[in-house]
């Protein structure tokens, strides 16, 4: 998995057009004054979650949801292309959560039940809660899309926010439904069978000329985990040769794999192995190994550049 995403190049432009000095939110941010002069705009989920913070700062609580609402089409990146050219929502979402691997470190949860289909966002790499003003910006978009896509034919049947109840009327009239404040998770709750509405703006076409770029870029800058996972299995194979494993016999290997043959940080190898936060990793580590990721690593030939200084600190 990769640590740095990369934003858009029309965003500096969007905050000028909504009235707002991109070198000021900058600051608000704590970011470098130049990094929106950059060829390629990359932050890490540290730096992401301070900007949108920092967004947060600017006075206006709809500058989320106005920055997630894209009317004009010749400003769609290639990514919002591909989602707004889908088959339908499903295949909007599907399309979204794998080439948002790309430029933000989350993941795109789509479950159903009942006459529902709810989608939640997951912030992979996130060492804190993400920003409300990033929320409104994913939701806004999603919702977006799929109002786009069918000729305003979807309208999701409710929202949910973990956030205290704040600014009501305004959720309410922006995503024309109920919102529901204090919830356990951030989720767009839509109609099951919405899910499946055929979009009018579907474009084989657009589809084909679009998908294999970002199926390249995707290869090319996730190729490295690839390898990573081909190891693994190669590793796995070996150690494990002629017995019958336990789920923790195959996290303990992988975790020692993940810890001396890459570059992973901690909270990724935590991720990877299907931890639900760092401190439950560390604390299964410290019973198998006798000492902490961190010490072991040290020890058994890390890569110099594997810890970041949050995960320095856990260690």
């Amino acid at each position: 998995m990769i640590d740095r995403f990369r934003l858009s190049s029309m965003l500096p432009r969007k905050l000028e057009e909504l009235g707002l000095v991109p070198a000021d939110v900058l600051r608000l941010a704590g970011l470098p004054p130049g990094l929106f002069q950059a060829e390629r705009i990359q932050v890490t989920t540290e730096e992401l979650f301070a900007f949108y913070r920092g967004l947060a700062e600017v006075g206006d609580p709809a500058i989320g949801l106005k920055l997630g609402t894209e009317n004009r089409l010749e400003r769609y990146s290639a990514l919002a292309l591909a989602a707004v050219s889908s088959r339908s929502l499903r295949d909007s979402l599907e399309r979204l959560a794998r080439y948002k691997q790309l430029t933000c470190p989350e993941a795109i949860e789509v479950s159903e039940r009942g006459d529902e289909g709810r989608v939640r966002f997951k912030w992979l790499l996130a060492q804190e809660t993400e920003p409300a003003v990033l929320t409104d910006v994913c939701f806004a978009a999603v919702v977006s899309t799929a109002r786009r896509g069918t000729g305003g034919a979807i309208t999701p049947k409710r929202i949910e926010l973990r956030r205290e109840a704040t600014h009501v009327q305004m959720y309410g009239a922006h995503f024309a439904c109920p919102v529901v404040f204090a919830a356990r998770y951030n989720a767009i709750v839509f109609d099951r069978v919405d899910l499946d509405r055929p979009f009018l703006t579907h474009h084989a076409d657009l589809l084909a000329v679009v998908a294999p770029q970002l199926e390249a870029e995707l290869e090319s800058t996730l190729g490295s985990s690839a390898a990573v996972g081909d190891q693994v299995k190669g590793t796995l194979k070996r150690l494990l040769a002629g017995k019958r494993p336990g789920l923790d016999d195959v996290a303990r290997e992988l975790a020692r794999h993940y810890l001396r043959h890459s570059s992973l940080e901690l909270n990724e190898t935590a991720y990877l192995l299907g931890y639900e936060d760092n401190h439950s990793f560390f604390r299964a580590f410290q019973q198998w190994e006798g000492t902490s990721p961190g010490e072991w690593r040290a020890r058994n030939g890390a890569p110099a550049t594997a810890l970041s200084a949050g995960a320095r600190g856990r260690a």
